[in-house]
């Protein structure tokens, strides 16, 4: 797929438990799996399913007159797409602002400073 679709915070919950799953999942089983995560009825799950089937974020294939969907997008193709997307919005597209931002912004251990510079220090060599 060549261009990720835009998915609204919502949808991006549904697609969180369908990136989980092994399987292709019913929709039955995303409604049961987002009891406790999110308050919504059964109808309101099966409306943002079909909102991601027409974004081409999810497919489906019938098994005996039941729906089983699977991701077309992946979880890393999607954050990278968001991250772009946010990175654009709010910094013009500027990298090192944002990343100063959320550097002063956000208390980090050891080991996530340690990873960083790691990160950091490959992207120089």
């Amino acid at each position: 797929m060549s261009e990720i679709p835009k998915i609204s915070e919502a949808e991006w919950e549904v697609m969180k438990i369908v990136w989980s799953r092994t399987s292709p999942c019913t929709a039955n089983e995303i409604v049961n799996a987002l009891e406790g995560i999110a308050d919504w009825k059964p109808n309101t799950v099966k409306s943002l399913i079909t909102r991601l089937v027409k974004k081409q974020a999810l497919g489906y294939m019938e098994e005996r007159r039941n729906y089983r969907y699977y991701p077309l997008v992946s979880q890393d193709e999607c954050i990278r797409s968001e991250t772009k997307s946010f990175a654009k919005r709010i910094f013009g597209g500027a990298l090192k602002p944002m990343l100063v931002t959320f550097l002063q912004e956000e208390k980090l251990s050891e080991d996530e400073i340690e990873e960083l510079k790691r990160i950091l220090e490959e992207r120089k060599g």
